[in-house]
């Protein structure tokens, strides 16, 4: 009998098994839905279905460069102990190859490329599922760009749970890679302050200054000196008129004090300087250029740059399973399951 295509998709989207295999089945049992899931259940086919509720926030990232493309992508497992296999991590590096080359624009456009075998990523991935005996399952990906003047620097770090790629201008493949693990490590958020939500420099701010309390009381009580509490978090909220106001009151301060008007030049800088780091802490944490570089703990990452000529165009980082809520076995209602069965 004729199967429509109806059918096989809705037999795919219950066993998860590849489109031939469900059509196959379905002509053998004369289209009986009930029929074929069992048919494939018996064949072992079904396997990676059965598997399809389960978290998988382990695994690696891959990256792939393919001239002016670059590839970053991440797939997960159940344990970080199939990150290791060899399978696994040839369906990784594949992947990234096959996105690099295809610059594909979904998820399920990935899935849909074809690899050497002959088969779709799809089909690789529930194979990969029924052979290693997890879910293994795609997450997402990047496709990154660069012009031929610009240099990718591409870093995995931990055996791959982090992966990062860079795109840097007037710099060399060392300096991109370089700024490439400083973003492996610190896990900057975004390029720059003015890519933060103001909304969220706002929230952030009470937060901090709420913790900074918390603390100082702590070091009122054991003598130590206590923390500045900001007024400000980010060079997004430090206007013209704020540094202006700053320095008026840092001059009238001067001016207190005694201290002759000749000298201020040489005093207010610095005191600028130190109130624009005390104010700039949701920048220090969360954007790369104002962070304190790893490589150089004189100057953020921004200052480096410039002083090597520099500049950062883009980053890509993927962390392993960020996001990802994780199961936690809650053993005592395990116990309880099986004593009510």
């Amino acid at each position: 009998m004729a199967i429509a295509a109806a059918q096989v998709k809705e037999l795919r989207d219950l066993t998860g098994v590849g489109m031939m295999d469900a059509k196959n089945a379905l002509v053998e049992v004369d289209g009986d839905m009930d029929k074929a899931i069992h048919l494939l259940r018996e064949k072992g086919m079904a396997k990676a279905a059965k598997k399809a509720d389960r978290i998988a926030a382990e695994g690696l990232t891959g990256i792939y460069v393919d001239g002016n493309t670059a590839a970053v992508v991440e797939v997960n497992s159940e344990t970080d102990f199939v990150a290791k296999n060899e399978q696994f991590v040839n369906l990784v590096n594949e992947t990234a190859k096959l996105v690099a080359e295809n610059k594909p624009a979904t998820n399920e456009e990935v899935l849909a490329l074809v690899n050497a075998d002959g088969k779709t990523l799809a089909d690789a991935y529930i194979e990969a599922t029924q052979v290693i005996g997890e879910k293994i399952a795609f997450r997402r990906f990047a496709v990154i760009e660069k012009t031929d003047a610009q240099v990718f620097g591409a870093y995995k770090h931990g055996g791959g749970r982090i992966g990062v790629v860079t795109v840097v201008e007037n710099g060399d493949e060392k300096l991109a890679k370089d700024i490439a693990m400083h973003i492996a490590a610190m896990k900057p958020q975004v390029l720059s302050y003015k890519d933060l939500d103001p909304n969220f420099i706002e929230e952030e701010v009470v937060a901090l200054k709420a913790r900074l309390e918390i603390e100082n009381e702590d070091r009122k009580r054991t003598g130590k000196n206590l923390h500045r509490i900001p007024t400000y978090g980010s060079e997004l909220q430090l206007t013209e008129e704020v540094l202006a106001a700053t320095k008026a009151d840092l001059e009238a301060d001067l001016k207190a004090q005694g201290k002759p008007e000749k000298i201020w030049d040489k005093i207010i800088p610095g005191q600028i300087d130190k109130f624009i780091v005390d104010n700039t802490q949701i920048d220090q944490q969360y954007t790369l250029l104002a962070q304190v570089y790893v490589l150089d703990g004189s100057k953020t990452v921004g200052k480096f740059l410039e002083s090597v000529g520099a500049t950062l165009v883009s980053f890509t980082r993927f962390e392993v399973g960020e996001g990802i809520e994780k199961k936690e076995d809650n053993f005592v209602e395990e116990v309880m399951n099986q004593v009510r069965k």
